[in-house]
C-alpha cells in the first residue's frame, strides 16, 4: 500500500494522498448520496444478499428457522408489484378515515393509547430505554415530535436551506395526497395547516447541537406534571394503559416543549394538529403501496439528499423486507458470512485494545488517582458485544405474515409488526434492564456505544477490509478496525459517555478538578473542529465534539496497540486509517450533514485527528511550513 502513494503530498494532504487517485474517477450510483468507505461495503452486502434471498424466493434455499421463513413470506409479499399497484391507496385508507373521523381533541384524546399502539402520529413522543439514573431499569421517556425539516435551525428566519427544501416538501405531499384520493384544493389545504402546525412546534423542540448534549437529557417529571402539560388529551390514562402502570417519574427529554403544549393544543390550532396527523400519515407510509407513490414518496429525502433517482423496485423491496426483519436477516448474514471463527479473533482484538486503554489510563498524568481508578473499572465493566447475537430477539418469532392470499396487504403487515413492536416496548417499563439486546442488525456497516448500558457493538458486516482482514498486516488492521474499536471504547469517556458510570448510570464519578480538566480538554477538541471550511459552510465544534473525542482517543489507543505488534508499519497504519475514510458525497448530502450530524466529514476525521499525534509527524517527516504540520502545544491530546 505504501509505495503507491506520494509521500511528499501526505505532508499537504493525507486524506488526499491516499483517496486522490480514487476520487477522481469515483462516481455515485444514480440511487446514492454517497459512494466509498462504509457506502461500498453496504452495496457488497447487498448484493450478496439480494443474490440469497432471490434464491430464497425461487425455492433453492430453505428457510434455517420459523422467523426467517416469515421473511420469506413477507419479501414474497412486498415483492408482488402487480397487487401493489391492484390495492392502490386502499390499504391506507382505513388509517386516514381514522384521522378523518376526528372531530374534536375529545376524540382523540378517547382512544390516544391505542392510537400510540397502532403506529399513528400524535404531537408528543413516548418510548422506554434504560432509566439514566438506574440502569437496571427500563423508564418512560417523554419528547417532542419530529418536524418535516431535518432541524429546527432550518425554521429560523432567511434559512437558505428551507427556502430550498419546503416547495420541494409542499410539491410532493400535493401529489401524494392526490395520489390518495383528495383533490388539489383540499390537499393544499391540509398541506398549509399541517406546515403552519409544524412552525408552532419547533421553537420548543431542541436543535441537533442541543440534543447532542446528555447532561441535559435527564428532566424527570411526575405524571401529573406531564397530564398536566395540556387539558385537551388525558396522558394520564394513556400513559398508564399503555404501560400497564403509573409511573412515578417520567424523563422528559425536551421539558420546554412539554412547558409550551398547552399553548400548541388548543381549540383554535385543532384542525392545524388534525392536518398534521394527516400530512404525518401520507408522508410516511405511502412508499409501502403502489410504486408511483413510492416513487412519489422518495422526492423530498432525495432532494435533501441529492440522490439523483429513487431505488429501483427490486431494490426498494429489498430495504423494506430486509428493514422489517433486520435482526433475522443480520443472524443469517452473521452466521453465514462472518462465523464464529471471525468473531473470537475480533472479540479477543477488542479485548487487547480494552487492555491498551486501561495501561493508558493506569498511567494518566491529567487524572487524579480516585477517577482513574473509576474509569478502569468502568471499562472492567464494558459488555462487549461482536459479530451478531447469541440468539434472534424473540421480539420477531411474533412477526407473523397474512400473505395475499389471506388478504394481507405489504401496509396492512407492517401495522400489524409496529403494533407488536409498540406493545413489546411498553411493556419493558420498569422492567430488569437487558444488556444482551442489540440495537442494530449484524448486516449493518457501523458500529455503537450505548451509554446507558456501559457495551460496544460491532456487527459483522463492518469487520471486513479495508477495516479489517485476516489479509492486511496488524498495523493496517489497528489503523482499521482497531480505531473504529479504540472510537467505540472512548465513547465511554467522551464529553456524553462520560457522565455515565460502569453500570450506565447517568453519576457524577468525577472528582471536581478533574471533570473541569477534562471540560478545558474536550474545549480544546471543539476549538480544533469549530469554523472549519467545508462544502461551503463551516464545521459546528460543539455539534461533533463527541465523536471527535472518541476520534481522538480511538486513533491514539489504536496507535498505540499497532506499535506493541512486532511487524509494526507506522506508514501503513496512517495510510489504512485515512481510506477507511474515502469518501464522495453530493454537495447536499455534506451540507445536510454539516447541520444536523454528529460526526464531523469524513475528509477532515481522516487529516485533523493524525495531527495530533506526534508519531504522525515523525512517520512523513512532517516539518513546519507542510499544510499538515500543528505545533506541539496545539495538538490536542485528551484520551
Amino acid at each position: 500500500m505504501a509505495d503507491k502513494i506520494d509521500q511528499d503530498l501526505i505532508k499537504t494532504d493525507l486524506y488526499d494522498a491516499v483517496n486522490g487517485e480514487w476520487l477522481k474517477t469515483a462516481t455515485i450510483p444514480g440511487d446514492h448520496s454517497t459512494t466509498g468507505g462504509f457506502t461500498d461495503l453496504s452495496d457488497g452486502i447487498e448484493k450478496t444478499l439480494m443474490a440469497d434471498f432471490k434464491d430464497l424466493l425461487a425455492g433453492k434455499l430453505t428457510p434455517e428457522n420459523d422467523e426467517m421463513n416469515e421473511f420469506k413470506k413477507f419479501y414474497e409479499l412486498v415483492s408482488d408489484f402487480d397487487k401493489r399497484e391492484k390495492d392502490g391507496s386502499a390499504p391506507l385508507k382505513p388509517y386516514l378515515d381514522r384521522i378523518e373521523a376526528l372531530n374534536n381533541y375529545q376524540d382523540l384524546s378517547d382512544q390516544l393509547a391505542d392510537w400510540i399502539l397502532a403506529g399513528l402520529p400524535t404531537p408528543f413522543s413516548l418510548d422506554i430505554d434504560s432509566d439514566m439514573k438506574d440502569s437496571t431499569k427500563y423508564a418512560l421517556f417523554a419528547s417532542g415530535p419530529r418536524l418535516f425539516l431535518p432541524d429546527k435551525t432550518y425554521y429560523e428566519k432567511d434559512n437558505q436551506a428551507a427556502k430550498q427544501l419546503m416547495p420541494v416538501l409542499e410539491k410532493m405531499m400535493t401529489q401524494l395526497f392526490e395520489q390518495a384520493g383528495y383533490d388539489t384544493s383540499k390537499a393544499k389545504t391540509i398541506i398549509e395547516q399541517a406546515t403552519a402546525f409544524d412552525k408552532l412546534i419547533a421553537p420548543h423542540v431542541k436543535s441537533a447541537e442541543e440534543g447532542a448534549d446528555y447532561s441535559k437529557m435527564y428532566n424527570p417529571r411526575t405524571l401529573d406534571q406531564i397530564a398536566d402539560s395540556t387539558d385537551k388529551l388525558d396522558l394520564r390514562t394513556a400513559i398508564t394503559t399503555l404501560v400497564h402502570g403509573t409511573p412515578e417519574k417520567i424523563i422528559a427529554t425536551e421539558p420546554a416543549f412539554f412547558d409550551a403544549l398547552g399553548d400548541l393544543l388548543t381549540d383554535d390550532h385543532f384542525q392545524m394538529m388534525k392536518s398534521w396527523l394527516l400530512f404525518k400519515t401520507v408522508m410516511g407510509l405511502s412508499s409501502y403501496l403502489t410504486d408511483e407513490q413510492r416513487q412519489t414518496s422518495t422526492i423530498y429525502g432525495r432532494a435533501m439528499s441529492g440522490r439523483k433517482e429513487a431505488r429501483s423496485q427490486e431494490k426498494a423491496a429489498y430495504d423494506l423486507a430486509t428493514g422489517t426483519f433486520d435482526q433475522v436477516v443480520g443472524d443469517y448474514y452473521g452466521r453465514k458470512y462472518f462465523g464464529e471463527a471471525a468473531k473470537q479473533d475480533v472479540h479477543d482484538m477488542v479485548v487487547k485494545m480494552v487492555n491498551v486503554y486501561k495501561k493508558r489510563l493506569a498511567n494518566n498524568t491529567w487524572l487524579g488517582k480516585a477517577t482513574r481508578e473509576k474509569a478502569i473499572l468502568k471499562l472492567d465493566k464494558l459488555g462487549i458485544q461482536v459479530g451478531y447475537p447469541d440468539k434472534i430477539d424473540p421480539l420477531y418469532s411474533k412477526f407473523k405474515v397474512t400473505t395475499a392470499s389471506e388478504g394481507g396487504s405489504v401496509l396492512s403487515n407492517l401495522m400489524a409488526f409496529t403494533r407488536i413492536r409498540n406493545e413489546d416496548d411498553f411493556a419493558r417499563w420498569n422492567q430488569p434492564v437487558d444488556r444482551s439486546r442489540w440495537e442494530m442488525s449484524a448486516s449493518t456497516v457501523n458500529a455503537y456505544f450505548h451509554p446507558f448500558y456501559n457495551i460496544i457493538v460491532f456487527p459483522a458486516a463492518i469487520l471486513q477490509a479495508p477495516f479489517y482482514s485476516l489479509k492486511q498486516s496488524s498495523s493496517e488492521n489497528f489503523g482499521g478496525i482497531g480505531a473504529v474499536i479504540a472510537h467505540e471504547i472512548s465513547h465511554a469517556f467522551d464529553n456524553n459517555g462520560s457522565l455515565f458510570d460502569e453500570n450506565g448510570s447517568l453519576n457524577n464519578w468525577w472528582t471536581k478538578e478533574d471533570n473541569e480538566h477534562f471540560h478545558e480538554l474536550a474545549e480544546n477538541m471543539v476549538k480544533e473542529f469549530d469554523g472549519l471550511p467545508y462544502a461551503g459552510q463551516k464545521v459546528n465544534g460543539k455539534l461533533t465534539v463527541s465523536e471527535n473525542i472518541a476520534d481522538g482517543g480511538g486513533l491514539s489507543c489504536a496507535l498505540e496497540a499497532a506499535k506493541g505488534e512486532p511487524d509494526v508499519d507506522l506508514n501503513a497504519f496512517f495510510l489504512n486509517w485515512a481510506k477507511i475514510w474515502r469518501q464522495k458525497a453530493t454537495p447536499e448530502r455534506e451540507q445536510l450533514l454539516l447541520s444536523i450530524d454528529v460526526h464531523a466529514p469524513a475528509k477532515l476525521r481522516a487529516n485533523v485527528q493524525v495531527q495530533n499525534l506526534d508519531d504522525f509527524f515523525s512517520t512523513f517527516n512532517v516539518q513546519p511550513g507542510d499544510k499538515m504540520y500543528k505545533a506541539p502545544k496545539d495538538r490536542v491530546k485528551i484520551w
